[in-house]
């Protein structure tokens, strides 16, 4: 399993700057005119996370394997790309597959950079953008509910699923994401899980600020910061056109770099601890000598359904799992040290996975 984000905004906004930085790769062309990004981006970027590092010292290892974050990155989209204007619309379904989205948003002025609107205004980009969205969504249930009612006379079973389709397409006609349906219908999920609608997945808004807008709001970041508050979303601050500038640097002087700015963490690292909170996601360990390896799974993961992530087999025939805090590993310096010194635990199939546990799965093929 990995965090999958995809990137939405309007032309413009900073996506494809955000994109090369969050990728350290200059794949995905940046210009100031709309449409520039005609091809979906995709990337694979290694999840920053430092217990790996010590885990590595600790276990000089032959390889190291963090977790990653896929990134996809399509065409701004503009009013109109649910009915085929402009570029964006061409790649939807690239984000349909994705987790979460990073609704990136213009939070700054400059007469250089050219908006498709002529002026900066985050709260109307915002509509526009979700007012896509949700029409891309209701063109796609649309299409599902006449398949299903052509089906209907040979598959009675199809009713519950038709019924919750025509009460989600009502609701989202009304102009509502399908993330505010609450209504708890039998056959609904079958259908969300089918379709993978875009707005009913976890949104992260991305207030993009120059240099000036980094230490201090400015009104616009105050009013997608308060939309984000009010509906319960997540909410990151950045300065694309300054992550760009970290590319290349050491560790060392980037974090110099933002230390001059007062920021205490990059663009990459917010919007992936972000993204994890989001989605219910953490990490665990797997440290031996061939391999030092983090691997994502959902909060509340048993240790048969961790061992899963592994592979299908360790699932299967999970026996018991051996279980080393980060801490008291890091503490004691090895796994045998951490076993004779009692702090390895032996824990069964109810157990319940902590973030940075270091763990040995037994198993039978």
């Amino acid at each position: 399993m990995s965090l999958s984000i995809g990137i939405v905004g309007l032309p413009n906004v900073g996506k494809s700057t955000l994109f090369n930085a969050l990728t350290k790769a200059q794949n995905a062309e940046s210009a100031n005119y709309a449409f520039c990004t005609i091809e979906p981006n995709k990337a694979v970027v290694p999840v920053p996370d430092p217990r790996i590092d010590v885990l590595a010292d600790l276990v000089k290892p032959q390889r190291v394997q963090q977790s990653t974050v896929d990134f996809v990155d399509i065409a701004g989209l503009v009013a109109g790309a649910s009915k085929g204007e402009g570029l964006g619309n061409k790649f939807l379904a690239n984000i349909r597959e994705t987790q979460a989205i990073l609704h990136v948003v213009r939070c700054f002025d400059n007469d250089d950079v050219i908006h498709v609107a002529n002026s900066v205004d985050p709260m109307r980009d915002i509509d526009v953008i979700e007012t896509e969205l949700i029409l891309a969504d209701v063109q796609v249930l649309e299409n599902r509910l006449e398949r299903m009612k052509k089906m209907l006379k040979g598959d009675k079973t199809l009713a519950p699923k038709i019924d919750a389709t025509e009460k989600l397409l009502n609701h989202m006609n009304e102009g509502q994401p399908a993330s505010s349906f609450t209504e708890e219908l039998k056959g609904l999920n079958e259908v969300l899980n089918e379709l993978r609608l875009i707005t009913a997945k976890n949104v992260i808004y991305c207030a993009n600020v120059d240099e000036e807008g980094v230490a201090e709001d400015n009104d616009y970041v105050k009013s997608v910061r308060a939309l984000a508050e009010a509906r319960g979303a997540e909410f990151v601050k950045i300065s694309a056109q300054m992550e760009e500038e970290l590319i290349g640097l050491e560790p060392e002087e980037q974090q110099e770099f933002l230390d001059s700015y007062g920021i205490e963490e990059s663009g990459l690292h917010q919007i992936i601890r972000t993204g994890f909170k989001s989605l219910g996601l953490i990490s665990y360990f797997t440290a031996g000598v061939k391999e030092v390896r983090a691997w994502t799974i959902h909060d509340g993961d048993k240790a048969p359904q961790a061992a899963g992530v592994i592979h299908t087999d360790f699932e299967r025939g999970f026996i018991r799992a051996e279980i080393v805090s980060y801490d008291d590993y890091v503490k004691f310096g090895s796994e045998s040290k951490c076993r004779s010194e009692g702090v390895l635990r032996v824990e069964g199939k109810d157990y319940v996975m902590k973030d940075g546990d270091v763990t040995h799965f037994l198993f039978n093929v």
